[in-house]
């Protein structure tokens, strides 16, 4: 690797580190305001908690950590210049991300049919501790979830540059990346996961 390629690869990473960062900064404000509301609603929080699915939180949960280990074998792949095997592990990637959010699909659409929702009148008219708690769990879900939809549009574009070429063992920082972006929404999926699904 010339001196020129190298500054560009510490660029690159270093800009997907500080990138990373600012994600963590947002969702660490929204892991901040739940423990502050938390801390006035204990009751509530865990009387929501029980109304959600946890056997389809760790399901999902389940798929996550499977998908990161997708992501980390396709940049090992790349690394060794296996091509086809890497493309496969991507799409093995994708594939989880497209079932997350099928069944994140499914967990809401149960929820609102019940009408849990924002701006529910059954939420309205209860305990303010409950409508606080679902208020923040689709603020919270809703924006990781949008964060999984762009990981795996990403992920379908850097699949396309592994095929063509533009991505290779000597060029493999665009998949590094990708897979970082990925690891992140897998760890902070691993702190919503408990903060509302295993509430006692």
């Amino acid at each position: 690797m010339s001196n020129t390629e190298h500054h560009d690869y510490f660029g690159a990473k270093l800009g997907m580190w500080l990138f990373l960062f600012t994600e963590l900064l947002l969702f660490g404000g929204l892991f901040l305001l739940y423990a502050v509301y938390f801390k006035r609603y204990p009751e509530e929080f865990a009387a929501g908690g029980r109304q959600l699915d946890w056997v389809l939180g760790t399901v999902n949960t389940l798929i996550l950590l499977t998908s990161s280990l997708f992501a980390a074998m396709a940049v090992t792949a790349v690394q060794r210049s296996e091509q086809r095997r890497s493309m496969a592990l991507i799409g093995g990637t994708v594939l989880c991300a497209a079932g997350f959010l099928v069944i994140k699909y499914v967990e809401w659409s149960a929820k609102i049919s019940h009408g849990i929702y924002p701006g529910a009148e059954r939420l309205k008219s209860g305990d303010p501790g409950e409508s606080v708690f679902f208020g923040l769990y689709y603020l919270t879900t809703g924006l990781h979830g949008l964060h999984v939809l762009i990981g795996g549009i990403l992920l379908v574009w850097i699949a396309v540059k592994v095929k063509n070429g533009a991505v290779t063992a000597d060029n493999g920082i665009l998949l590094e990346n990708g897979a970082l972006y990925w690891h992140l929404v897998d760890l902070i999926w691993i702190f919503i996961f408990p903060l509302y699904y295993l509430m006692l």
